[in-house]
């Protein structure tokens, strides 16, 4: 029996970002990844601006309100979506495990601009015996999967050193790619600052900073996401290279091979493996890992205490700054 989702927030994620995509090809809003997936229907969504409401209703053929407890009172979900602004997420979380008890709150990153409301958030789902997830995508894209089962076959072997690019704030951007690196390198060992970086909005930076994880060294630098946007990840092996470019779409390895020319030399093979990504189908890549631990199987998709573990580690950041 299919699993009914109720969505507060129908913004870009929520909705809008693949509004006037081909549904066949991109899948990179929780409405439409959840209407799409056959162990999951749409109940309802939830949201202030009463255009998205009619453009939702429309689009997919169920109800839309202005405020939660009315939502609450007319449906029971297996699954609440939190796809609201940051500074929403835990009065949102706590109106909701006051009224029901979901299987699962999927909720957006960050948790929290501010890591004490993190932890709360984390220890009263726990309480109330509610799954938290949050959605750092990147994790349960297939190609990012493919890459951590190289690296821990020792495929590439580790330590690595690598660099990491980010705009738009440590916190609210940079986190997608410090996730990813945790996922792939396991927990942050110690961090050092390099440049203090601008302030980003009210609560977030742009450092730039040289994170020790547990199988490697990263640097993250900040771009210019006023003149463009550049998310990527470079990684160097003793066994090869790794790049995760145009925001996880393209992932290409290099294996080393001899120099043909120089005798004794070696290099990164012009040989350039591709490794399938399905980030046009990022969404649904996270409702389709949910759906696994739903059904008992083991999945990759980012818990609440592994987001937690996220914010904590870059608030360790911050504080430096």
């Amino acid at each position: 029996m299919s699993k009914g989702v109720i969505i507060i927030g129908l913004g870009q994620i929520g909705m809008g970002y693949d509004l006037h995509l081909d549904p066949a090809l991109h899948v990179y809003s929780h409405a439409r990844a959840f209407s799409q997936h056959p162990e999951f229907h749409l109940l309802a969504a939830v949201d202030l601006d009463g255009h998205s409401r009619n453009i939702f209703i429309q689009t997919y053929q169920a109800p839309a309100y202005s405020n939660l407890d009315a939502a609450l009172s007319q449906h029971q979900p297996d699954v609440v979506v939190i796809a609201t602004p940051t500074q929403f997420h835990s009065e949102i979380l706590y109106e909701i495990l006051e009224n029901i008890r979901p299987m699962v709150i999927l909720c957006e990153k960050p948790l929290s601009y501010i890591l004490d409301d993190a932890r709360k958030m984390v220890q009263k789902c726990r309480d109330k015996g509610v799954l938290l997830c949050v959605n750092y995508m990147r994790r349960s894209d297939p190609g990012a999967i493919e890459v951590k089962g190289m690296i821990d076959s020792g495929m590439i072997q580790t330590p690595v050193k690598g660099v990491s690019w980010y705009s738009k704030g440590l916190i609210h951007n940079g986190s997608h790619f410090f996730n990813l690196l945790e996922f792939w390198l396991g927990s942050m060992k110690s961090s050092d600052l390099i440049e203090r970086g601008r302030k980003w909005g009210e609560d977030d930076y742009e450092p730039d900073v040289r994170v020790k994880f547990e199988r490697g060294t990263v640097i993250f630098l900040a771009a210019w996401e006023e003149n463009f946007s550049h998310y990527a990840v470079e990684l160097l092996s003793t066994s090869g290279r790794i790049r995760y470019e145009q925001e996880g779409s393209m992932i290409q390895w290099q294996h080393i091979e001899d120099n043909s020319v120089f005798k004794g030399y070696r290099g990164l093979s012009l040989q350039v493996d591709e490794i399938n990504s399905g980030m046009s189908f990022s969404q649904l890549n996270v409702v389709e890992q949910l759906a696994k631990v739903l059904n008992g199987k083991e999945a990759n998709i980012c818990s609440g205490k592994e987001a937690l573990e996220t914010l904590s580690s870059i608030q360790t950041i911050i504080e430096k700054i």
